[in-house]
């Protein structure tokens, strides 16, 4: 009833393969476009620099990773270095005169550079082997980035971004940079949307499924692994600049540690591999989870009047985050993505539930 199929006719191809072809889709997208647009003000400011700006940032960055590991079917335990590579780069070429649009294409230019020597070793190795071969790229990143001063000026240095200038234009507001980062979302969300329905899209499917049948039917395996570490690594590489400039503001190793390639690789997982919405949540659920189960426990506690010391209360919010991500895993394996998608085909024949045997 909620998602009514009856009564919509397609008169023409290009109307039958629309993304949303159901009203109660595009009249959910059109709502949360809405939110998205009217939340500098209506949101808060802590909330909107704190939570909602990092969320859009991550999430893009989410959507890069997820076409190597969903899409492409390939382990890439790297992903935070290609982030890093991407944002000093941006960061040393606004810092040398280079229009700040410019510069962030280079960053994302230069990280698929990076991601296409990841590539090779797909080329070489599978599964674990290659998860193996990206981990250890990853600690060379690392090093690079700590130990050259030309890069990151030192292990303990900062790197202080200059201000973000669109079209010559500094964009220093909370609302700026907030549009600035969902526009870069909403672009790559696009993207990868239109992606699964071409060629490039089918072609990536097929090499993660089988890439020996798939050199069978004509797709070069080889070919499309490359393709497919490069397009991610840039996606990656502008998503990393972009959270520099309106995030952090400055650039040190520390943001693009082995740990942030791990809670990405989390992102992924616990949203869905191949889920674009599940990105969302992914992302959201790694990102924001862990302060709103600190706010929940501490104020459960006033609540009841439990007196909880201060190691307690730094522990117990990781203990049920785990506990959640675990419970959340074993009730759908396929991700928060999949549990959204399984909703949405009940309540594609509710309350009429005998359609469905």
């Amino acid at each position: 009833m909620l998602f009514r199929q009856s009564g919509i006719s397609h008169t023409s191809y290009a109307n039958a393969r629309s993304l949303f072809p159901l009203p109660a889709d595009r009249w959910m997208i059109g709502l949360l476009l809405a939110f998205a647009l009217t939340a500098p003000f209506t949101m808060s400011s802590l909330v909107l620099s704190t939570q909602l700006l990092p969320w859009l940032v991550w999430t893009a960055a989410v959507l890069g990773l997820n076409l190597i590991l969903g899409w492409a079917g390939q382990f890439h335990f790297g992903y935070a270095a290609i982030m890093g590579i991407g944002a000093y780069t941006a960061v040393h070429g606004a810092r040398n005169g280079i229009p700040w649009e410019i510069a962030v294409v280079l960053g994302g230019v230069m990280a698929a550079v990076i991601g296409i020597v990841f590539a090779f070793a797909a080329l070489r190795v599978k599964g674990l082997y290659l998860a193996l071969s990206t981990l250890a790229l990853q600690f060379v990143m690392d090093w690079v980035i700590s130990h050259v001063p030309a890069i990151s000026g030192g292990s303990q240095a900062t790197l202080q971004a200059p201000a973000m200038r669109l079209l010559g234009q500094a964009v220093t507001s909370e609302s700026g940079l907030y549009y600035m980062a969902l526009g870069w979302c909403l672009f790559v969300t696009v993207f990868m949307l239109n992606l699964r329905r071409t060629g490039l899209g089918r072609a990536l499917v097929a090499v993660r499924e089988k890439d020996f049948a798939a050199a069978v039917i004509g797709v070069h395996s080889l070919y499309y692994k490359l393709v497919a570490f490069a397009t991610s690594s840039f996606i990656g590489g502008i998503s990393g600049a972009i959270l520099i400039f309106t995030f952090y503001r400055v650039a040190t190793p520390e943001q693009f540690a082995v740990n942030v390639s791990i809670e990405l690789l989390a992102m992924v997982i616990v949203g869905g591999l191949g889920s674009i919405i599940g990105s969302y949540f992914g992302a959201a659920f790694i990102l924001l989870m862990p302060g709103l189960m600190n706010s929940l426990i501490a104020w459960l506690a006033q609540l009841m009047g439990i007196s909880l010391g201060v190691e307690t209360l730094a522990h117990i919010p990781h203990a049920v985050y785990g506990a959640l991500i675990i419970i959340f895993l074993l009730v759908e394996p396929m991700g928060l993505g999949k549990m959204y998608t399984n909703l949405r085909n009940y309540l594609l024949v509710w309350p009429f539930g005998y359609a469905r045997k």
